[in-house]
């Protein structure tokens, strides 16, 4: 069985230190990068299974940087989660709008987190990646 890739992008260390250690020992491989553009240069070169997506990033936006993954026919059919605070009425509208395929929102409930995580991985079943 392959070992699932996700990418979290997110500028904050204690978010990222509690989806790493909400992701480890469950065989998932998570790479961390904290600015869209570095996410992006990453993407390209090892395209994950899974984005999780902070939308409040230094420099570009996760919603800018989900566009441009969107629009591309490389990494279009990679999943991507929006992670972020906004909790306004519209907020997941927005995000859907942008191209994220789902929505999460912090404070993480690590229930509902590991099961929206496995559900988008479970429906990827190898077809962004041909394995």
């Amino acid at each position: 069985m392959r070992e699932h890739k996700i990418l979290l992008v997110e500028d904050n260390p204690v978010n990222q230190n509690l989806v790493e250690s909400l992701l480890s020992g469950r065989g998932y491989l998570l790479l961390k990068r904290e600015d869209a553009e570095q996410a992006l240069i990453l993407i390209r070169e090892s395209p994950p299974d899974l984005i999780l997506m902070d939308i409040h990033l230094p420099g570009m936006s996760g919603l800018e940087a989900t566009r441009i993954l969107k629009s591309d026919p490389e990494t279009k059919m990679i999943p991507i989660l929006a992670l972020t605070a906004l909790a306004m009425k519209g907020d997941e509208a927005r995000v859907r709008e942008a191209g994220c395929n789902g929505y999460l929102s912090k404070p993480i409930r690590y229930k509902e987190f590991l099961d929206k995580i496995q559900e988008y991985l479970d429906q990827d079943k190898g077809s962004v990646h041909g394995t």
